[in-house]
């Protein structure tokens, strides 16, 4: 069975393209930046450990956290659920679809039939609208074809996969639980709130601390790396192909500034929503010096990207204090 009259959603970050898409079917038509944005997403993080093939740069908070931040500042109902036995696993599945409700998903891409390139992840969403006897009918990313299917075997090993950022297979669904808010009364308060927690690293491998952080590093893991085209060229890759939106998601994060200054008339929203314009030109510079390195195994473009990684760090900081300044004026 299929849900009936289910859209989905077009998007390049698969936690909003899945989240986007159970919205939709509620009736909620949000941009994609905007979604980004209400889930408060933007974050950096430098992660380094001996059990992995090189380092990890990402551009965004926590898995999970988003969708549960957005369905906070949009007053929905988000009913999540682990287990480790594949039988209730199923059934938080099947049951809602059943009723007309699609579900969202968390799982290790590397078992799903779609996926050209096998590699583990187990941060990756789908929303799923249906399945029969031999498949299970995914919305998936733009780029990894939207409209896609697998079968229930390869699904069941994705979600029940263990390694970083697995969860027990994770499933949610939201629904209503009262009027949705005005775009233009939530919007500073997300923005504020993502800024605080920007401002705030807990420990020194994130946001602009990272960033910091992470133009040091580089030098130390191109001199050790045992294999500088692969990884820095695959990490050039993730940072502007790989459901980022491109410039380590600071493309939508601008796009969202735009949207907000839109809605609320804040000029200093404005000015940030330019700001984060050269931020993201400036991201992408990093990944092709990356690319670069990777290519010539020269040591300039690492150093290249190393004052490119100085200067967004500050950038960044000085942006979200400001956005914190003008959100609390707001709220």
């Amino acid at each position: 069975m299929k849900l009936k009259d289910f859209d989905g959603f077009v998007g390049q970050h698969c936690e909003t393209t899945a989240t986007g898409a159970l919205l939709r079917h509620l009736g909620i038509e949000l941009s994609e930046p905007m979604l980004f944005g209400l889930g408060q997403g933007l974050g950096f993080v430098y992660w380094n450990m001996k059990s992995m093939d090189f380092p990890f740069i990402g551009g965004r908070i926590k898995p999970d956290a988003l969708t549960d931040n957005l369905c906070r500042n949009l007053n929905l109902e988000l009913d999540v659920s682990q287990t480790t036995s594949a039988k209730k696993a199923w059934a938080h599945v099947s049951g809602p679809i059943e009723s007309g409700i699609p579900v969202g998903l968390k799982l290790d891409c590397f078992h799903l039939d779609y996926f050209a390139t096998k590699v583990h992840f187990a941060g990756h969403y789908v929303a799923m609208y249906g399945f029969d006897e031999e498949f299970a009918y995914l919305i998936d990313t733009q780029q990894q074809g939207m409209r896609v299917q697998t079968s229930l075997e390869s699904l069941a090993s994705a979600r029940s996969e263990k390694g970083p950022m697995s969860s027990r297979n994770l499933s949610f669904t939201i629904s209503r639980r009262g009027n949705v808010p005005e775009l233009s009364g939530i919007v500073a308060r997300a923005i504020e709130n993502n800024a605080i927690d920007y401002l705030s690293p807990p420990i020194t491998n994130l946001t602009y601390k990272g960033i910091a952080k992470a133009s040091r590093e580089i030098k130390k893991w191109f001199h050790t790396s045992k294999d500088v085209k692969r990884d820095f060229q695959t990490t050039a890759m993730l940072m502007e192909r790989a459901g980022t939106g491109g410039a380590l998601f600071r493309n939508l994060y601008r796009d969202f500034l735009r949207e907000a200054s839109e809605l609320t008339s804040n000029a200093v929203f404005e000015r940030a929503s330019i700001t984060f314009e050269d931020i993201a030109r400036r991201w992408t510079r990093v990944a092709q010096c990356f690319h670069d390195a990777g290519e010539t195994s020269d040591f300039a473009s690492i150093e290249a990207a190393s004052e490119l990684l100085v200067e967004i760090s500050s950038l960044e900081k000085a942006a979200m204090a400001a956005l914190q300044r003008a959100a609390s004026c707001e709220n």
